[in-house]
């Protein structure tokens, strides 16, 4: 029997071609049909997306295939938007390697397509999951074939609305400081985007220097020799530990507040299309339902994440382990727990993020502003959830609304596409599985309220079109037919 022969790599240069056809063919990008707007002689932008990261990348390729300007911006350098080269710690994304991601429904824009180009078929079947930072690389050819508008250090110093439908971006960047105005903008800002990383208030019986969380930029190699505490034992806690063990801590002892470490991801388990899609509609009762049920069940580490850490003998798994109290006794940390008091030099918080706009400066003229569930809504007796209380209340577009309507002229006019978004709108704006569809949802609907908003103008534009398809040469008029004589008359009547 013949052996199929090996197919080489194509190549990235075929790949690009192939998606540059595909898009071709589907009439991809839309000409930009946003009626344009200036105020003082400024350019208004249509839309300014903040965060480049996944999420930011693939709203931006959302709207600018429905022929919406849509421009990032980012603090970060280029290439290192997001967490995946900064702060992410993990060996490879917890995430199905076939999962699509922010491919928007196009074969050729997928990772599978994009690693199978450089490294062949043989090798995507032997991948197991994604390696972190080539799921960076990814991103930044996703950014690069798709020619989208990122633009570098910026930050964003406020976010604006304003009674004239308009949002005012206040920006620093290597050129100065200055200010921008868009139509609409979108926080793309990820897990930690309106608010950012919780730590226990018992953290601040230990000078800053003694503890870091788990986002924070920090160099490990520093742990090096040291006894080392980590709180908690989701992912990043796995990951904070093992990168601590392989830059020669002296020891890792896992704080672990349950008795046992979660074995099941439930939200792996709702995941399918009638979830994607019906979420936004269900009554509200079963959307906290829903998301309180996965909150309190918590999702296990990944297997290899777990591993990673296990194989070092200096690794402690401490179940049962809640931190009681803290002090530092002699320059070291005493941690007091119900096995006992660990004596450590360094502790590491892996406990999550919170919602809470005020620890925002940018969004400081948004945070009294912005109606949270919690404002609206109480859960039946048991189903209390601090992050779903918090969470942002938003509309069909994700934008936010005024927990005392005419407070804040304009609120609606920012929308927010990070993880936050996921009571509302489901898992469709902070994670992989989904994020094509949250970012289509996102752009059509924003391309509808354009469209509303101008409605008088595009039929006026209507009205003025007058670009001929008939040009009258086509057809030559029949004759008249020659009047009836006297007796042709008689004869019909």
């Amino acid at each position: 029997m013949n052996q199929p022969i090996a197919t080489p790599p194509q190549g990235l240069p075929a790949l690009e071609a192939r998606l540059r056809q595909d898009l071709s063919w589907l009439e991809l990008p839309a000409k930009n049909w946003v009626t344009p707007r200036q105020v003082d002689g400024q350019q208004v932008l249509d839309v300014a997306i903040v965060g480049g990261g996944m999420g930011g990348l693939a709203a931006a390729a959302s709207l600018k295939h429905l022929g919406i300007d849509a421009p990032i911006f980012d603090q970060a350098p280029e290439g290192y938007e997001g967490p995946w080269a900064t702060t992410a710690r993990m060996e490879t994304l917890r995430s199905p390697k076939q999962l699509t991601g922010p491919a928007l429904g196009l074969p050729a824009l997928t990772f599978r397509a994009w690693f199978e180009a450089q490294f062949g078929l043989d090798a995507w079947e032997a991948l197991d999951k994604i390696p972190r930072l080539q799921w960076m690389e990814y991103l930044r050819w996703y950014r690069r074939v798709l020619n989208l508008d990122v633009r570098n250090e910026h930050r964003i110093l406020s976010v604006q609305p304003r009674a004239d439908k308009l949002v005012e971006l206040d920006i620093q960047s290597p050129a100065g400081r200055r200010t921008l105005l868009a139509r609409r903008v979108v926080l793309a800002t990820g897990r930690d985007g309106l608010g950012g990383a919780y730590v226990p208030d018992f953290a601040k019986k230990l000078p800053r220097d003694r503890w870091a969380h788990s986002s924070d930029v920090m160099d490990y190699n520093t742990l090096a020799g040291k006894r080392v505490g980590v709180v908690g034992a989701g992912a990043s806690a796995m990951d904070s530990a093992a990168t601590a063990l392989e830059a020669g801590a002296a020891s890792v002892d896992l704080l672990i507040r349950r008795n046992d470490i979660p074995r099941i991801n439930k939200g792996k388990g709702a995941g399918n299309p009638g979830l994607t899609h019906g979420h936004l509609t269900l009554p509200d009762e079963w959307k906290w339902k829903i998301r309180h049920y996965i909150n309190a069940a918590q999702v296990p580490p990944p297997r290899g994440s777990t591993l990673r850490v296990s194989r070092h003998p200096n690794a402690f798994f401490n179940l049962g382990c809640g931190v009681l109290d803290l002090a530092l006794i002699d320059n070291e940390i005493h941690v007091t727990t119900p096995k006992g008091v660990f004596v450590l030099d360094f502790l590491i918080f892996s406990t999550g993020f919170r919602i809470d706009w005020t620890v925002r400066p940018e969004f400081a003229p948004l945070a009294p502003h912005v109606r949270a569930w919690g404002d609206r809504y109480t859960p039946p007796a048991g189903e209390e959830d601090q992050e779903l209380h918090d969470s942002p209340d938003l509309g069909a577009v994700f934008e936010l609304q005024e927990k005392v309507p005419g407070a804040c002229p304009g609120l609606d006019r920012v929308h927010c596409f990070s993880y936050p978004a996921a009571l509302t709108q489901g898992t469709i704006s902070g994670d992989i599985p989904a994020i094509s569809e949250g970012a289509k949802r996102l752009a059509q609907g924003i391309a509808g309220l354009f469209y509303r908003e101008d409605v008088a103008t595009h039929y006026a534009n209507m009205e003025a079109f007058a670009e001929p398809e008939v040009f009258g040469d086509e057809w030559t008029p029949a004759p008249s037919p020659a009047p009836a004589t006297a007796t042709q008359a008689e004869t019909a009547q």
